[in-house]
């Protein structure tokens, strides 16, 4: 069954992909040239001035450009008239103190006088309240054990920068992602290649850059699939090696935007353990690391801002329909993609993969969850079969009004079938178009949405009942749900 994606995640609050940096930048570490960084200077504070009669007005004619505030100065008291009215504040606020120790207005019956420090838990309510509100705990402060972590994950995480191949016919180069709209949104409709075009198609040039982690001693990385796609080769900067090490691409999924890479090293290299987000709650502390716009290991902090959140990014292989990622408001530019995002026991739960260009702080990573399942199949290079997608194979609208009396209906509830795909699982059950489906097993069902969502919680194989109106008559038909995935292999 096709369904019309939802507004909310349409693809273009979407982007990925690796960044390419522009031919007047420079980005090689090591290099003597510096990335030019622009510094916004601080905007001047306008000064104001508060009159006598209490108004707001702009003035320039104090050369401090301080504030003033206050009424004209007036002439100083006696001494006897001030030292009378401070031992009467201090006989006012004696007595107040007193009576509020004797009556225990501040203080709760239990733990006065237990000699500890205020903590940050409020307790709202008290035990005669009988209205059972827990203590709540506030902490503004964020762990403190970041440095840490960043100091031991640093030395696994890796700067992935692809080659390929240039065309001589056109200015860009051979690789896809160049095509990629949202790939031209954030590098322009250059891509950010080389005004000037190499002599020989055989000439390799940049392709891209991203991020990846080490998972295995003896070499194994894990990144995004869209971060290596169309490279003709891979190159690693591993932290304490001289040069970048050429990698071999393993296995890779498209749909999954996850590959494992292999680099060779006559000793062991370090390596990130995988943990899982299962345990995580939303506002739980994380850590990103990545080489963003090329700054190499840059570290972001943020929470975990939701779960289960399922994104479709489209580019010129088909799309991208991602599920069940994290998100957070760490910080994920161009270049973060293929990087771990870290728990606080320095654990990757996630790996760093699109962000949405309309927005600030919403950034998305792929679940350990989605990658440990696959991880076999990726370093073996095994086809990762693609996960079951219920349909029956027909195109459904809503019902309008002026259709009522042709298909003699009483009301609008309920979707029309518009089209039927031939040797669908629909089709071979007799549903045909202008049907009206009505029910789904006996529940009854108001819009074409309301039924798309209801078959996609069913399960392939399942024998469900469509009870459908057809020619002002009601009838029922059942349909075994099939698999589009199965059905297009």
């Amino acid at each position: 069954m096709k369904e019309e994606p939802q507004k909310e995640r349409t693809s273009h609050y979407f982007s990925y992909g690796p960044y390419k940096p522009n031919a007047d930048e420079t980005v090689a570490r090591g290099s003597s040239e510096e990335t030019p960084v622009e510094v916004t200077p601080p905007k001047p504070l306008r000064s104001f001035t508060f009159g006598e009669d209490g108004d707001h007005s702009n003035s320039n004619s104090n050369p401090m450009g301080n504030w003033q505030l206050g009424a004209p100065k007036k002439p100083a008291a006696g001494f006897k008239s001030i030292f009378a009215a401070f031992m009467a504040g201090v006989v006012v606020v004696g007595s107040l103190m007193f009576a509020s120790d004797k009556m225990n207005l501040f203080t709760g019956a239990q733990g006065v006088l237990t000699g500890k420090a205020p903590t940050s838990s409020t307790s709202v309510g008290n035990s005669n309240s009988g209205g059972g509100v827990k203590a709540s705990s506030l902490d503004l402060g964020r762990p403190n054990n970041i440095s840490s972590i960043v100091e031991q994950a640093s030395p696994a995480v890796v700067k992935i920068e692809t080659k390929v191949k240039a065309k001589s016919s056109s200015g860009r180069s051979g690789n896809p992602l160049f095509d990629d709209p949202f790939f031209r949104q954030f590098f322009g409709d250059d891509g950010g290649s080389s005004k000037q075009q190499p002599k020989s198609n055989d000439q390799l040039q940049p392709g891209g850059m991203g991020t990846g982690f080490i998972f295995e001693k003896s070499g194994y990385i894990l990144t995004n699939e869209h971060v290596i796609d169309g490279a003709d080769e891979i190159w690693v900067t591993v932290q304490g090696y001289d040069k970048p090490l050429k990698a071999t691409l393993l296995g890779n999924s498209y749909d999954l935007d996850l590959a494992a890479l292999k680099i060779d090293s006559d000793k062991d290299f370090p390596t990130l353990p995988l943990g899982s987000a299962d345990s995580l709650n939303v506002g739980d502390w994380l850590v990103a690391i990545g080489n963003p716009y090329g700054f190499d290991h840059t570290v972001t902090v943020g929470v975990l801002s939701a779960k289960e959140r399922p994104i479709s990014i489209p580019d010129n292989k088909g799309t991208r329909e991602y599920k069940h990622l994290l998100q957070t408001d760490a910080s994920i530019n161009p270049g973060n993609s293929g990087g771990p995002l870290l728990n606080m026991n320095g654990e990757v739960i996630g790996i760093n993969t699109a962000v949405s260009s309309q927005a600030q702080g919403i950034g998305f990573a792929i679940p350990t969850s989605t990658i440990s399942a696959v991880l076999d199949n990726l370093k073996n290079n095994v086809k990762i079969p693609k996960e079951p997608a219920p349909y029956i194979g027909v195109q459904l609208q809503n019902i309008d009004k002026e259709w009522l009396s042709e298909l003699k209906l009483d009301n609008t509830d309920g979707a029309i079938v518009a089209q039927v795909e031939r040797k669908s699982p629909a089709f071979q059950a007799g549903i045909r178009p202008y049907d009206v489906i009505t029910e789904l097993n006996g529940q009854k069902v108001k819009t074409s949405d309301e039924l798309v969502t209801a078959i996609k919680k069913l399960k392939v194989g399942n024998k469900v009942s469509f009870g459908i109106m057809r020619d002002g008559k009601k009838q029922a038909i059942d349909v075994t749900i099939g698999d589009r995935n199965a059905e297009q292999k």
